[in-house]
């Protein structure tokens, strides 16, 4: 109790002694870090070099993926406003075509089909023979149209009975042009419900078909030529007893409609 330092010990696990008021510690207690000296710090710098920490990268990625986004952005854009460019143009150029020329389309009738041979032999295979005139008309004054050789099918509820064809031609203005071909069918292997079914029939309706490609002359000007379908239904022709069928005739009032066959890569619209 007098005017003299007042010394109390403190017992830790090490047996460490403390005094009060003091910063000096004994036998490594835990009052205070102290510095390490000057030749210890540089053993252990040149053990463990300084840590220096690298620069972020997350903010430098996403500017990279906002970049790339941004450009992809603009190239749609820019692809989207010349898409509308090309439209807007061809509707002007389609406008100036029809307002120039009045463009019309081409009809097409079946006058007549001549079935001369229907004969299905026992072991189900098929002869035939049609005589078919199909007329082409173009109504247009200025327009001239340019006719691959053109496929012609015949159907009998969807069963095929012969096929031919038409020489190339050109179909001049306001001209109307009558087609004749012969549509064939010698030894072809029907199965035996198709054999069967037409073998019953005493009128055989039909489905004439045309396939061909056309283009457009107008002046010293021609098109590149695309495809085309004429599909004519409504046709029935008589068949006489034991399958054949000579002299019988049709005059056929039969619905005819034509179509664009246009090929996209591997794909026929």
């Amino acid at each position: 109790m007098g005017d003299g330092p007042n010394l109390s010990s403190i017992a830790n696990g090490n047996g460490a002694r403390t005094l009060n008021g003091g910063h000096a510690t004994a036998n490594g207690g835990a009052g205070g870090s102290q510095p390490l000296p000057d030749n210890k710090a540089r053993r252990d710098g040149a053990r463990h070099p300084a840590y220096r920490p690298l620069p972020p990268l997350g903010p430098h990625r996403g500017r990279g993926r906002r970049r790339r986004r941004g450009c992809c952005c603009a190239c749609f854009l820019w692809l989207t406003l010349l898409l509308i460019a090309l439209v807007f143009l061809a509707a002007i150029a389609a406008g100036f075509f029809y307002v120039l020329y009045h463009p019309e389309r081409l009809s097409f009738s079946v006058d007549s089909v001549r079935l001369s041979a229907l004969n299905i032999t026992s072991s189900n295979v098929l002869t035939s023979q049609l005589d078919v005139a199909v007329s082409a008309r173009n109504p247009n004054e200025k327009l001239v149209f340019i006719y691959d050789d053109i496929s012609i099918y015949a159907y009998s509820d969807g069963v095929e009975i012969g096929e031919g064809s038409f020489p190339a031609f050109v179909h001049g203005t306001e001209n109307t042009t009558v087609l004749n071909a012969t549509v064939s069918s010698s030894g072809r292997t029907l199965n035996p419900g198709e054999a069967a079914d037409l073998r019953k029939k005493k009128e055989l309706p039909l489905e004439i078909d045309l396939a061909t490609k056309v283009g457009i002359k107008i002046g010293g000007f021609k098109s590149k030529r695309i495809g085309i379908m004429v599909s004519c239904d409504g046709i029935e022709v008589g068949v006489t007893e034991g399958n054949a069928a000579a002299n019988a005739t049709s005059q056929a009032n039969a619905r005819c409609h034509a179509k664009l066959r246009i090929k996209i890569w591997k794909w026929t619209l």
